[in-house]
């Protein structure tokens, strides 16, 4: 992972920590439930816009690589990888 992306998602994740925090003392104080709802909704979109940067660099690093390499085998593996989280990502 670059360097930039890394701090990025660091960043990111910290204040998602810091959101989940957030949610279970909501959950503890028992705030209206719609409240908590609408937060972990929120969390939920920032997990996923971490997810999207990670992969997008290991596309344009691991993945392009790969296909440079002219390695078959490194490249199908590769392909396959970034398939089965995409899958899973739909989930």
């Amino acid at each position: 992972m670059r360097q930039e992306i890394k701090s990025s998602c660091l960043k990111r994740l910290k204040r998602i920590e810091g959101q989940v925090r957030g949610l279970a003392s909501m959950v503890e104080d028992d705030r209206y439930c719609i409240d908590i709802v609408t937060q972990i909704a929120a969390a939920r979109t920032a997990l996923r816009r971490v997810e999207e940067e990670i992969l997008r660099d290991h596309v344009a690093h691991c993945v392009e690589h790969a296909i440079h390499s002219g390695d078959k085998a490194d490249q199908r593996r590769k392909i396959a990888e970034l398939m089965d989280v995409v899958s899973r990502a739909d989930r």
